[in-house]
């Protein structure tokens, strides 16, 4: 689904301010209520915007450390490895992949030590052959939508 130079306004007004009333926007955008009401209710409804939470830190929660595990599985087991890190908390994402990994996993812990304890919670799956993990030391491009919006909106 492509999107245009309006729709992409209003995703970056809303990543900007994700509080403001859709008569704000309409306001901000020069455009009447309805049209934004509209373009929302479609963005929604094609899984362009999929949600308005509030974004937590994990940090700030007190789990600082996060890892990439890439995870080598038994032939078969996807589905009850799926519903084993689906239990741990710390599993923040999953992935499939191709390569030399079949899963790729981000976690995060309290410390360095404590990543121990979730790798091992990870890994304590029989489905689990083998898991290689990557503590991330910073993260100088933080997750971002937006620079890819804008050029989606430019190629609509």
């Amino acid at each position: 689904m492509g999107i245009d130079a309006l729709d992409g306004r209003l995703i970056t007004l809303l990543d900007q301010e994700p509080r403001v009333g859709v008569l704000e926007a309409s306001r901000r955008l020069g455009v009447a209520r309805g049209t934004v009401q509209a373009r929302l209710d479609r963005l929604q409804a094609t899984g362009v915007v999929r949600g308005f939470g509030p974004q937590v830190d994990p940090a700030a929660l007190g789990y600082p450390v996060t890892a990439f595990a890439t995870l080598e599985i038994r032939q078969g087991q996807g589905p009850d490895v799926r519903a084993h890190l689906a239990t741990v908390p710390e599993v923040l994402e999953l992935h499939t992949t191709t390569g030399e990994g079949d899963m790729l996993c981000r976690l995060v812990a309290r410390s360095n030590a404590d990543l121990q304890r979730v790798i091992d919670r990870v890994v304590g799956f029989a489905g689990i052959v083998r898991a290689s993990t990557a503590i991330v030391m910073e993260n100088p491009v933080p997750l971002r939508i937006i620079p890819l919006v804008e050029q989606a909106a430019q190629d609509g």
